[in-house]
């Protein structure tokens, strides 16, 4: 590395350190023009809860790239190790340099779109690493020292509603990938599949209804060995009627495990076998719990190819993790599989415990399974929220619903608004929640 890019980057560094978060981006991009030649750059940095995602540069690029493209990149891109390579960002095809870090709890990724085919080099890597940390740490304690009290609590009841968003998400998207399997498989008759199909959907709302129930039941603490079996029933009902083999690996002692242990630890599992089986190839999926004083792992193997590309969500398994107090290692070997070891600690993180709380709470009130929070949205926003929780971009429903796209953004920002929640996916589970009631 010549000297001169060295001044460049502890330049700015020193920079970083006296400007106010939302500057930082174009400040970045500015010094590191001539280290890091980039037609766009955009971090996340989910600690930061008032303006997570930024981004500057070429508007065709930074006017369309979301916190769902980045989010990835936390789980998949290792912490001190800059990753270079061909990623979807903005939703076409870019040369990318990724940088993570996890000088922050909930950890932070930084990525230059750079001209296609384009590398840095390798002995400029390091330093560029050394300032995203530098930098993911002093805006970390930034946010950290504003009204701390206040912002905290606002931080862990924000952080438990995404978990919880996130749970509803993945038990809907169980349940329909069962519905599919019976639908797709040749095999079953159509009338033998119609009511096999009822039975599931009933069986999924009778599980959202007595969860909570069954958790109260528990008393705060589940011997690991039942804990266990209900992951496994789930497991059976997804992987039933689709072409994969599920192996069980039980844990070897039924000591008692604190219930939000357990069931942290069951969410996870089964977000990560949803993941596995949006790949191609995959037919053995191995699940297995091993108990020790310090906590819980779980290890989720499969033979698939063995690949980490976009069909694999693991950004947002490793941000929950690592809010819960536990973390995510992912082992990719090309031909062999993929191997997922889920780490999760006795004592879950206060976001934990809020997000199971909360869970219990809208359970028993009855308010997750009832359409009273959409009484409030009128007739077109009805139609929008519809089509957001289908996974359609605003250009995608302004299209369908013959409105432009700027109106379409209106809409969502009220239904945001009314239905009291921060973010799309949020907007999404909580229709699909009441929507299935």
């Amino acid at each position: 590395m010549e000297n001169s890019e060295a001044v460049t980057v502890l330049t700015a560094a020193a920079r970083l350190v006296q400007v106010e978060p939302p500057q930082m981006i174009a400040e970045l991009s500015e010094t590191l023009a001539t280290v890091v030649p980039h037609r766009a750059v955009a971090n996340l940095t989910p600690q930061c809860a008032g303006s997570p995602l930024g981004a500057v540069g070429d508007p065709r690029i930074t006017s369309v790239i979301t916190g769902a493209e980045l989010a990835p990149f936390i789980g998949s891109v290792s912490a001190g190790r800059p990753w270079q390579g061909e990623a979807q960002i903005g939703g076409t095809e870019e040369t990318v340099l990724t940088v993570a870090s996890d000088h922050a709890p909930r950890g932070s990724v930084l990525a230059f779109v750079l001209a296609p085919g384009h590398r840095v080099a390798d002995e400029t890597l390091p330093l560029i690493q050394a300032l995203w940390d530098v930098v993911t740490a002093h805006f970390n304690r930034l946010t950290l020292e504003i009204e701390p009290s206040v912002l905290a609590q606002s931080r862990a009841v924000a952080m438990a509603r995404e978990v919880v968003a996130a749970e509803l998400s993945d038990a809907h998207t169980a349940t329909l990938a069962a519905l599919l399997g019976v639908l797709r498989n040749r095999q079953i008759d159509d009338a033998a599949a119609r009511t096999t199909a009822v039975d599931l959907a009933l069986n999924a709302l009778a599980d959202l209804r007595t969860d909570s129930q069954r958790d109260r039941a528990d008393a705060g603490e589940e011997p690991a060995g039942r804990a266990f079996q209900r992951l496994a029933d789930s497991l059976q009902t997804l992987l039933r009627h689709l072409p994969v083999e599920l192996e069980l690996d039980a844990p070897s002692n039924d000591r008692l495990l604190p219930s939000d242990l357990a069931h942290a630890a069951r969410v996870a599992v089964r977000a990560a076998v949803l993941a596995m089986l949006g790949q191609d190839g995959v037919r053995r999926i191995r699940v297995g719990w091993r108990i020790n004083p310090t906590g819980l792992q779980a290890t989720v193997r499969d033979d698939g190819p063995g690949v980490l590309d976009d069909r694999l969500d693991l950004g947002r398994i490793a941000e929950r993790l690592r809010a819960q107090g536990g973390r995510l290692d992912v082992e990719a070997v090309p031909g062999w599989g993929l191997t997922l070891r889920i780490m999760l600690p006795v004592a879950l993180s206060d976001v934990a415990k809020t997000a199971r709380a909360l869970t219990t709470t809208l359970s028993a009130a009855g308010k997750i399974l009832t359409a009273e929070p959409l009484a409030a949205l009128g007739q077109r926003e009805l139609e929008v929220l519809e089509r957001l929780a289908q996974g359609h971009r605003n250009r995608v429903i302004a299209d369908n619903l013959h409105i432009s796209e700027s109106t379409v953004k209106y809409h969502v920002a009220n239904i945001l608004t009314k239905l009291a929640v921060t973010s799309r996916t949020e907007a999404a589970a909580l229709y699909l929640a009441t929507a299935s009631a």
